[in-house]
């Protein structure tokens, strides 16, 4: 079942698979609702799966589209599309950005999230001052390669940044296919331009954080080098938490490369 959902300054465009309990997938970079199709199959025979596009992204368009989007508008989005469909807590599966929306719905709308796996959040609140600044700075640096040199530069920097080898990364057989076709050009352009800014410029109350009822669960990809920002701040968020990082397949992009593992992971981790 597709829908469009009317949200304060923006229509979000939204998909219901399956039965059973609800699971919401945000995803990070340029993905929309159709990216983790894949793992939505593995999971759908037991869940009901929302996936959307987030605002500014191919379906999702804004009012006013020079005004961009702030992390508190992404939240609300999850927010009112999490009301629109449930009235009890849902699990979530948060990636990258994802995650980071997560993290805030965990403080600021606990009563929705029963469980939230949160993927190598970009959160750099997270991180200790020293290591946040120069995340921070990292993330500068490629907007200014991006709008100076084109995607293709900055794409093979962005994916170095994140731990991800997209040459000889390795990946389970039977993927769908995702060329880099207009519409994630586009998308990649809002994400870079516009969410970048959101992620550097995000302010998460971590003490409210860390005394959230909702079960927040740290993940972080089994191939995904242990020095990158998102890695660091899954680590950091486990310890905020005193619990362990749960271990997913694959790197920065598991749930697209592995979607039959990654699901067979929320399985276990939402039934424990």
């Amino acid at each position: 079942m597709n829908g469009m959902l009317r949200t304060n300054g923006a229509t979000i465009y939204h998909e219901v698979h399956g039965t059973g309990p609800v699971l919401l997938i945000s995803q990070s970079g340029e993905g929309d609702a159709d990216r983790t199709a894949d793992l939505v199959r593995h999971l759908a025979a037991d869940h009901t799966v929302i996936t959307y596009d987030r605002r500014g992204l191919s379906r999702s368009g804004l009012d006013d589209p020079a005004g961009g989007a702030t992390m508190a508008d992404h939240v609300d989005d999850v927010h009112r599309l999490l009301a629109a469909v449930t009235n009890r807590p849902a699990h979530m599966l948060g990636c990258s950005f994802g995650a980071a929306i997560g993290l805030h719905l965990a403080v600021e709308h606990p009563e929705q999230l029963g469980t939230l796996i949160a993927h190598e959040p970009v959160t750099p609140d997270l991180l200790p001052a020293a290591e946040r600044v120069r995340h921070v700075r990292e993330l500068e640096e490629l907007q200014h390669l991006y709008r100076e040199r084109g995607l293709a530069e900055a794409f093979v920097k962005i994916a170095e940044t994140l731990g991800i080898d997209p040459v000889a990364q390795d990946t389970e057989p039977g993927l769908t296919p995702h060329p880099l076709n207009d519409r994630r050009r586009a998308g990649f352009d809002f994400f870079i331009r516009n969410d970048f800014t959101a992620v550097a410029r995000d302010t998460l109350d971590v003490a409210a954080l860390r005394d959230s009822p909702v079960r927040v669960i740290p993940a972080v990809g089994r191939t995904t080098p242990r020095h990158v920002f998102d890695y660091r701040c899954a680590q950091e968020l486990a310890v905020l938490l005193g619990v362990e990082a749960r271990e997913f397949p694959g790197g920065h992009n598991g749930s697209t490369t592995h979607p039959r593992g990654y699901a067979a992971r929320i399985r276990d981790l939402v039934a424990e």
